[in-house]
């Protein structure tokens, strides 16, 4: 079994195993269940992906978060520029998940974050939960207390609040584990881009980002595929462009969407590695808008006038 710190403060736990007692939350193949109760006032809670899917994503069988960080996958993957490469198709993944199995055999996970830049290595660093969070262990909140119908008082074992509508309260397992659409994912790095002076604008026309203290011996070309490897869930043809001012060392990304922009900004708040040299990331400034006078002085043509 692969959990993180989801055991709870109590060190002696009773555990119940079930073996093939559910189905793996992404692959849909039977995998054995473990399930047990963290402490009192806590709910029980229990694996909900099978240990080859853990491995392959490295990431808790019941939280699935990952388990050296205590990250989403989307913003473990964002940090380290990793691809997503398991596919999403019902067909599809039993058979990769039987592939993947046998060549975890004598290993932990697949994970390889070796070739990862530092400045994503040191975002992780700096965004990594490495103390416990007992909170994810509190009961389900009450359906018919939100109803008003709960009669059961403080003998009710969910707790009596009222739900709070958000973009946190829309989470899957499968929006989780493939780290696409995560709100939690999007809310620590939206928060960690305007820490680091990379709060989107208000202006929205403003789809382009600003590179800084590029190295000397860095090309159009090489900076392109800079740009390219280090966000790998953008496509290709989102960037429209990618202008590198040789001269002043600094460099122009114009992106064709402002979500794609806002995307690779908390990707590069760290800092974007062009080779082998961290260089600095801001967003674009607005154009100045043309003076009315500047539109009345171009000759236009004359209007017709009516005759009798």
């Amino acid at each position: 079994m692969l959990i993180c710190l989801g055991l709870g403060d109590n060190a002696f736990v009773r555990m119940s195993k079930q073996e093939y007692g559910r189905e793996c939350g992404t692959c849909t193949r039977p995998f054995t269940v473990f399930r047990w109760n963290p402490g009192q006032g806590s709910r029980f809670k229990s694996t909900v992906i099978c240990q080859t899917c853990s491995k392959i994503k490295n990431v808790c069988q019941t939280c699935l978060l990952d388990l050296e960080y205590g990250l989403p996958v989307q913003v473990r993957d964002t940090a380290l520029a990793l691809k997503n490469e398991a596919p999403t198709s019902e067909v599809n993944r039993e058979y990769y998940a039987q592939n993947m199995e046998s060549q975890l055999e004598g290993s932990t996970s697949l994970l390889d974050s070796g070739r990862a830049s530092s400045a994503g290595k040191e975002m992780l660093k700096q965004l990594a939960r490495t103390d416990p969070y007992y909170k994810r262990n509190r009961p389900h909140l009450c359906s018919f207390f939100a109803k008003g119908e709960c009669n059961r008082g403080a003998e009710c074992p969910y707790r009596h609040e009222l739900p709070q509508k958000n973009e946190l309260s829309h989470q899957n397992i499968k929006d989780r584990y493939y780290g696409r659409n995560d709100p939690v994912a999007r809310k620590i790095m939206s928060t960690h881009a305007a820490e680091k002076g990379l709060q989107p604008p208000e202006d929205t026309s403003i789809t382009s980002l600003f590179l800084s203290s590029l190295p000397e011996k860095t090309t159009e070309q090489s900076l392109r595929a800079a740009v390219v490897a280090s966000v790998p869930s953008i496509p290709v043809a989102s960037i429209k462009s990618v202008v590198h001012v040789a001269k002043s060392r600094c460099a122009f990304v114009n992106f064709k969407e402002r979500d794609i922009a806002e995307q690779a900004a908390q990707a590069w708040a760290a800092g974007l590695e062009v080779d082998g040299v961290a260089v600095n990331v801001k967003w674009g400034r607005s154009r100045p808008a043309t003076s009315q006078a500047s539109q009345s002085s171009t000759p236009g043509p004359s209007p017709e006038v009516a005759t009798s």
